[in-house]
């Protein structure tokens, strides 16, 4: 009954479970958690960045669902974010889809290191208070698109950890930056699938079902853990599982 659970599907069912328990919580890390861990068993960039995006097509639909219920989403927010995110995300998968895997790798694994610092920056930084009507909102999703697509991750490092970096209120940004991921990861799964083809991604079944039985978690989570200690320990996760491809 039970014969489609393999060794390799069990592995992706955790990755995508603990990477969505961590972005619920947190409003970032589940695309780079993701990439850098199927990077590191072996799945090339643009099939890693394609999975992950897909997957998330779900898991953000969950997790923005479940922060619509927490009442910690702004949707003015949410528009200023999504069509500058949507644009960014549709050019970074355009172009990663038409790049050698090995010869991008080794740039995704930098990203990625640089991601996981970034994120510990943050987490030290001193926040003050700002409006949400900030100038630098759009330009902060059309980046947070584009490296989102061609690092396999990025949206929630990039965009998530800026605003609250700006002073934006946590829960707030939180719950828009995951609503507003739904849209934006859509867009570039579509065009993974133009450029790629179904047949790549069927593997990523098993990261929708980790991440969808995870999702309505996070919501819960972002309520009761310390933030900051949460951040650390992505970044140390994020560092370590990319610096591995060097060695």
């Amino acid at each position: 009954m039970f014969d489609f659970l393999t060794t390799e599907v069990l592995i992706f069912v955790a990755i995508g479970f603990f990477a969505q328990i961590v972005d619920g919580a947190l409003g970032m890390a589940f695309g780079v958690l993701t990439t850098t861990s199927l990077l590191a068993v072996g799945v090339p960039p643009a099939v890693a960045s394609a999975m992950t995006h897909v997957t998330e097509c779900f898991t953000t639909a969950a997790s923005g669902l479940s922060h619509l219920y927490q009442r910690n989403v702004d949707w003015r927010l949410v528009v200023r974010l999504a069509p500058a995110g949507m644009v960014g995300g549709v050019i970074g998968a355009y172009a990663l889809s038409n790049i050698d895997g090995h010869v991008i790798e080794p740039f995704v694994s930098v990203y990625l290191i640089g991601v996981g610092l970034y994120i510990l920056y943050k987490a030290f930084r001193p926040k003050f208070p700002r409006d949400v009507h900030d100038w630098i909102v759009p330009y902060v999703g059309g980046a947070g698109g584009l490296l989102d697509a061609m690092g396999g991750g990025g949206w929630g490092p990039i965009v998530t950890s800026s605003l609250l970096g700006r002073g934006h209120e946590p829960k707030k940004v939180i719950g828009s930056t995951n609503l507003t991921e739904f849209a934006v990861t859509t867009v570039i799964s579509a065009t993974f699938i133009i450029a790629l083809g179904w047949t790549e991604l069927s593997s990523a079944l098993g990261l929708i079902l980790g991440g969808v039985l995870a999702a309505p978690f996070g919501a819960l989570i972002v309520k009761r853990l310390p933030v900051k200690s949460l951040m650390i320990a992505v970044s140390a996760i994020i560092i370590g599982t990319a610096a591995v491809r060097f060695v």
